[in-house]
């Protein structure tokens, strides 16, 4: 749901190993410190997850103003990285984890900080991403939770994880657009330097699915189509023969490529386009629905409140910058 404009500013709180990656300590540093010299977003903190000082794996030295204490009234809590999958997190760190999950925060793992949030017990049945050299041996260790390896990132409930490295920077971005909108998210990917939503070997799909670069060149056209076709209906038939496939073939690959069916999918893109008109046009809600591909204006204010628990006007009011 995004922040009203008066609502206090967010709270995140970044955890920090020993034996941290540089890397992954610095993207949620970033993008949620004062990236915006004309806008704070976010009231940033970082936490030691362990007695300290805190080292990383090249022999920098951190000192933090926060130990764990720092994470139990943070708003988002944010596992960066893991030194070692097979290692069991510090017991306290993990305490602290459940006792935040259950209040309602919001937990995020990047990379191999997932396991951590598997370790806690939070994942329980729920999908999740982490890198995947990794695929096999977190089934393995956590066979109960449904590993996406096609996702830059992933949110079930209150959980978001993402796969390796670059991947950090998509979920941090998602989180921001998820409280600020569309344009806020893309004033600081231009900042910086790096594209809003990112096509890439591992499909990125939250709200808004963005086409893989799969190797079939067919699927990847598909995307691209029905993306500029949104107002058009779709079905199965028409869009398997335009891929050259059989009806079956086509909802295997289609699933395969985006992590969604094609009815998941398309709504999804249509939603965010309608985010996108809602912030950049004054258009009203019927000539928006038709540009989408809804039926009717009522049909699109029922399917965008079950999905962002606002209504559309509000989501205007909040973000609107035409």
């Amino acid at each position: 749901m995004p922040r009203s404009k008066h609502m206090p500013l967010p709270t995140v709180a970044v955890v920090a190993f020993h034996r941290f990656s540089q890397f992954h300590l610095s993207v949620p540093c970033i993008i949620f410190d004062d990236i915006l010299p004309d806008m704070k977003l976010f009231n940033l903190r970082i936490c030691a997850g362990e007695p300290g000082p805190i080292q990383s794996s090249h022999g920098l030295t951190l000192e933090t103003a926060h130990g764990l204490e720092g994470l139990e009234d943070a708003d988002i809590i944010v596992i960066p990285y893991w030194r070692n999958p097979a290692e069991q997190p510090p017991a306290p760190l993990l305490a602290v984890l459940q006792s935040a999950h259950a209040r309602g925060a919001q937990i995020v793992g990047f990379c191999l900080g997932t396991y951590v949030l598997a370790y806690a017990g939070l994942l329980g049945e729920k999908r999740a991403s982490t890198h995947w050299e990794f695929e096999q041996d977190f089934i393995q260790r956590f066979p109960g939770i449904t590993l996406d390896t096609n996702s830059l990132y992933v949110e079930d409930g209150n959980i978001v994880t993402s796969a390796g490295t670059a991947a950090g920077l998509d979920c941090c971005l998602h989180l921001l657009r998820q409280r600020y909108g569309s344009a806020i998210a893309n004033k600081v990917a231009r900042r910086m330097v790096i594209p809003p939503h990112r096509d890439g070997g591992q499909a990125q799909f939250i709200e808004r699915p963005v086409p893989a670069t799969t190797q079939d060149a067919r699927m990847n056209a598909l995307f691209e189509f029905l993306r500029n076709h949104l107002h058009q209906a779709h079905d199965l038939d028409s869009l398997a023969d335009r891929v050259m496939m059989t009806r079956r073939t086509f909802t295997r690959q289609f699933h395969k490529a985006a992590g969604l069916s094609v009815g998941e999918w398309l709504l999804s893109e249509r939603l965010q386009r309608c985010q996108e008109l809602l912030e950049s046009t004054t258009q009203p809600m019927e000539t928006i629905a038709s540009q989408v591909g809804f039926p009717s204006a009522s049909a699109l204010r029922a399917q965008f409140k079950r999905r962002f628990n606002v209504t559309p006007s509000d989501w205007r009011k909040s973000f609107q910058y035409a």
